[in-house]
């Protein structure tokens, strides 16, 4: 007698599927370990700090504070230095992140060709990216010394770069674009590297020249990453502190005094911590105002 083999009942593929609310609790179980840190350490003091620009707090041994609306804003607004540093804030974001970036791309067309050593290059390209930035500033402090600087020694000059009130915020500038530079090249590099070849192949056998390849080409290939990393090195550049702090702090006379420094004198030398809440407050409103006008530009010209 043979034995009639039996299929296996088939099991539904309903039955076999999690319930939706228990795979967003087993989600929600995985995120919480990178969940946890991030609502402490910044959704925390961002609302707090929020909270207290609405106050009069101020430092001191059990002091007191009480709720005083929109007064800090509108103190704000009559504030000639708040203002002041906002300006120098502006100047230095827009000018370190528009220079960072054209240099920058330069630099990444550059180590993206098959150049010799262009390991090694590459590697000395990211040097600035592993240094702190209090050992940053503590260097340049060096390379604008007045009279045992490497600068005055290769012009011949005895300029006090730091000291002088026209110099210093292009002083600083170039500081700043020299440390921001690796993380630029970086994200450039690799969006060049995502360009198919094929399009080149394609614009070459047209006789396109170099100029037009990389307009008609490169550019628009690179377009998503030009506005990311723009975007992220604005609002880095704008809320820099600890860079401009140890090179100058915010001399001479406040040329170099950013937004972030005069919140960080207010609070900190003054006692003004409400004050300088609301300063930082204001200084994110206008930086989101500001990105969130020029995305809607990039995102319209690309459509």
């Amino acid at each position: 007698m043979t034995a009639v083999a039996t299929r296996p009942p088939r099991t539904s593929p309903h039955k076999r599927r999690k319930p939706r609310s228990r795979q967003g609790r087993e989600t929600l179980l995985l995120m919480l370990p990178a969940l946890v840190p991030v609502l402490l350490f910044s959704v925390g003091p961002l609302l707090y700090g929020i909270g207290l620009a609405f106050t009069d707090a101020r430092a001191g041994r059990n002091a007191v504070y009480e709720f005083v609306g929109p007064q800090n804003f509108i103190d704000l607004l009559s504030d000639a230095d708040f203002w002041a540093s906002f300006r120098i804030g502006l100047i230095w974001a827009v000018s370190v992140t528009g220079l960072q970036f054209l240099l920058s791309l330069g630099l990444a067309i550059l180590l993206n060709q098959n150049l010799r050593f262009r390991g090694v290059a590459r590697v000395l390209a990211v040097v600035p990216w592993a240094m702190p930035p209090v050992v940053i500033g503590l260097m340049w402090r060096l390379v604008y010394h007045p009279d045992a600087g490497i600068l005055n020694s290769m012009l011949g000059t005895d300029i006090d770069w730091l000291a002088d009130f026209s110099l210093a915020l292009p002083a600083v500038i170039v500081m700043g674009i020299w440390s921001g530079m690796p993380q630029t090249t970086v994200v450039l590099l690799a969006g060049l590297q995502g360009v198919p070849k094929e399009l080149y192949e394609a614009v070459e056998v047209d006789g396109a020249g170099t100029w037009r390849r990389f307009w008609n080409i490169t550019l628009p290939q690179l377009r998503p990453v030009i506005v990311a990393i723009t975007s992220l090195d604005f609002v880095w550049n704008i809320n820099q502190f600890s860079l401009v702090y140890v090179l100058t702090q915010g001399g001479p006379g406040g040329q170099t005094r950013l937004p972030m420094l005069f919140a960080y004198e207010q609070a900190f030398r003054y006692g003004f911590f409400g004050y300088a809440a609301a300063l930082g407050v204001a200084t994110m409103i206008v930086v989101l105002a500001v990105l969130g006008i020029y995305l809607w530009r990039q995102m319209r010209e690309a459509s």
